[in-house]
């Protein structure tokens, strides 16, 4: 398997592994409410779930975000368009570490410093992903193969930023905060899992 393929692969492994993390810490909590608390909440200093979700929900994943992105260039073919692509989502990959590297305080309501730099990386990563889906979607719509996923990839983008407007927004009068951000996330991870699946796919094509 060449480099180019084996981050294809990364990218395939990444979103799974992400979305498999908060299904397994959340059950190592049942106190834990998937509705009303951060995501955060699961890697939160002093938890039973910090270090997992820290090191390999947030950590790990993040790193093969980033060996998603490196081997776009290569597989794209595209010039500054491929270029743009990995640097967006690249930068998610690098939020992603970011956000593990620094744990949210308890509750995710701390002034601590660390608690900060996590919410920058967080948000930092979620607007590298809502750029990256758009921007996928507009720059390759004439793409001869990838020009298929354009509708469904700005689609994806424009409702992650609408859930966690939602979920930002303090005069909404359905408090799940939780549930908005779960569902961001899964939207943006989904597009993700479904863009890697089809790079992989017209690689082997491409290779007959």
């Amino acid at each position: 398997m060449n480099l180019s393929r084996s981050g294809i692969c990364c990218g395939i492994a990444a979103p799974v592994i992400w979305l498999s993390l908060i299904g397994l810490a959340g059950a190592m909590r049942p106190e834990f409410s998937h509705s009303y608390q951060y995501i955060s909440e699961l890697g939160e200093r002093g938890s039973i779930t910090e270090i997992p979700m820290r090191y390999i929900g947030f950590g790990f994943a993040g790193f093969l975000y980033v060996c998603f992105a490196a081997a776009l260039p290569a597989t794209l073919r595209k010039g500054w368009r491929a270029a743009l692509l990995a640097m967006l989502i690249g930068l998610d990959g690098v939020g992603r570490i970011g956000a593990g590297v620094y744990a949210c305080d308890p509750g995710c309501n701390g002034l601590s410093s660390s608690q900060e730099l996590h919410r920058l990386f967080a948000m930092a990563g979620f607007s590298a992903a809502i750029l990256a889906t758009v921007v996928c979607g507009i720059i390759f719509r004439r793409h001869p193969w990838l020009g298929m996923l354009s509708a469904y990839s700005i689609s994806s983008g424009l409702l992650a930023a609408t859930l966690l407007f939602l979920m930002t927004w303090e005069a909404n009068p359905i408090q799940t905060p939780g549930l908005f951000e779960h569902l961001a996330t899964g939207v943006l991870s989904t597009w993700t899992l479904v863009f890697a699946v089809y790079l992989l796919c017209a690689s082997a094509l491409s290779d007959e």
